[in-house]
């Protein structure tokens, strides 16, 4: 395949081309999914094979992508690529500017602890049937599902600037859910999240414990059934990594794409409240608020040598002390803003068209741990495990509600409380910031499934964040 992509770039070294480069992908999918303790769904989708093709001619970006890799195919695929530039340069107004890359020549191999493609599938699913027989023996738990996915994609990488690269990573993501009923309606609780991919194989699987947290979360869904509400209109609220995670994503993450301040993404996913001129002024946080877009961490998904346009991995501050400094940027875009690309240019598979994506996506740690900020806490609540929300196409004002909450009092935690709701515009939120703990509470919590794009694409990504405390925010639509 590697001679195949090497061909393929030598026909793109053309005198009418400014720019080239060719992308090549072999994709695995496996899925385990148990539902009311039985097995409901057991699939492979193996050797997904697909090629994309982008130029930059005439001022203008041009892509193509193909799954038939026959020559033929191939050189019908340049073809297109070209004609798409060459035809969109009649409409653009200033041409796309192009800075010339590093040659980077390397290979990277993920190599998980167990391979889940290689493992026996007897195994896999009499592990996870163990778990699901677990979540049914309850008789007010009236709906159980356990599942894993399993990811594995071989990528090969080249440009006209002499780039070749070649990656192989593992990506798994496992859940379970439990829904309780009772007179008054029902409650869930889910395990790990819903930020609940990581990078790694089957010892992903392990390290999250799903067995050992079983009874724990089938015990929370029936107390939350009788727990009381958040009563208070404004409360401190200390936010979980898990669920801090989804917020981060939310109101920084796709806020700080810079395709969306220039109008790439409101058909589908929505703009920014950001503009240019914010860069190096605007108060995103408060001074604790340190977020980083991060290429070049191995042990998150969105660890790569180079993005899908060349760029290097990067590790870029977003924010610094709570001031909005960059943005997560193409080639293009960092070229309008008068900044350095950020290597955040990815897509899903080689025949998608490269769009701005968060990589590793991260809100930097403080110090202590979470029972120094709870102990620290007078009164307030600790919340966790997404259950709901939304937020505007904007990235400003949002809602979100999780599946349980703790009480804490005099810095002690007291009882639970059914799905803390809270609301927020994303800089006074975050700048109501007043604790994020230390490196020991740190960790990578990712997600398959976000989606951009036209025609949709769901990527890989990972958000490192530790537990962080929020002060006086609006908890009652009252307040």
């Amino acid at each position: 395949m590697k001679e195949l992509i090497k061909n393929t770039i030598n026909k793109l070294d053309r005198n009418d081309l400014t720019y080239a480069d060719v992308r090549f992908t072999n994709s695995d999918q496996q899925t385990i999914y148990f539902e009311k303790g039985v097995l409901r769904h057991f699939g492979s989708d193996l050797d997904s094979m697909a090629l994309g093709i982008r130029v930059l001619a005439d001022g203008c970006w041009g892509f193509a992508g193909t799954t038939i890799l026959s020559e033929d195919s191939i050189d019908k695929t340049i073809k297109r690529a070209i004609s798409n530039a060459k035809l969109g340069s009649r409409f653009r107004i200033e041409p796309a500017e192009f800075k010339k890359l590093p040659a980077i020549q390397d290979s990277y191999v993920y190599k998980p602890i167990e391979d889940p493609f290689t493992m026996d599938d007897k195994f896999k699913i009499d592990f996870h049937e163990q778990i699901a027989k677990k979540l049914v023996g309850n008789e007010k738990i009236v709906y159980s599902y356990v599942y894993t996915e399993f990811y594995r994609q071989y990528k090969i990488y080249a440009n006209t600037e002499g780039t070749f690269v070649d990656s192989l990573v593992y990506d798994t993501m496992p859940m379970m859910y439990v829904l309780a009923a009772g007179q008054e309606g029902t409650m869930c609780r889910t395990y790990p999240g819903h930020m609940n991919g990581r990078r790694g194989g089957f010892e992903v699987v392990r390290n999250v414990k799903l067995a050992e947290n079983t009874d724990k979360i089938i015990e929370e869904a029936i107390q939350l059934l009788d727990a009381p509400r958040i009563e208070e209109e404004r409360a401190d609220i200390i936010i979980g990594g898990g669920h801090l995670a989804l917020q981060l994503h939310e109101s920084a993450g796709h806020a700080t794409e810079a395709d969306r301040i220039f109008g790439k993404e409101i058909s589908y996913a929505g703009k920014t409240f950001i503009k240019p001129g914010m860069l190096g002024n605007f108060r995103y946080g408060s001074d604790l608020v340190n977020i980083y877009s991060d290429s070049r961490n191995e042990g998150g998904m969105g660890f790569h040598i180079v993005d899908d346009e060349g760029t290097p991995g990067a590790t870029v501050d977003i924010v610094k002390n709570g001031i909005l400094v960059d943005q997560q940027t193409s080639q293009e875009t960092a070229a309008l803003l008068g900044v350095k690309p950020s290597s955040n240019m990815l897509a899903s598979y080689a025949d998608d068209i490269p769009l701005i994506r968060m990589t590793n996506f991260c809100l930097a740690p403080g110090k202590g741990s979470l029972d120094d900020l709870i102990k620290s806490t007078e009164n307030g609540y600790y919340i966790d495990y997404t259950k709901t929300w939304s937020i505007d196409d904007n990235r400003n004002n949002f809602q979100f509600t999780t599946e349980i909450g703790w009480k804490i009092e005099n810095g002690e935690i007291k009882h639970i409380v059914k799905e803390p709701t809270y609301y927020g515009i994303t800089p006074e939120f975050w700048a109501a910031c007043n604790g994020v703990c230390g490196k020991e509470e740190w960790e990578f919590h990712g997600t398959f499934h976000c989606g951009k794009g036209e025609p949709g694409q769901a990527m890989h990504l990972s958000h490192g964040v530790a537990p962080a405390r929020f002060k006086n925010i609006v908890c009652n639509v009252k307040a």
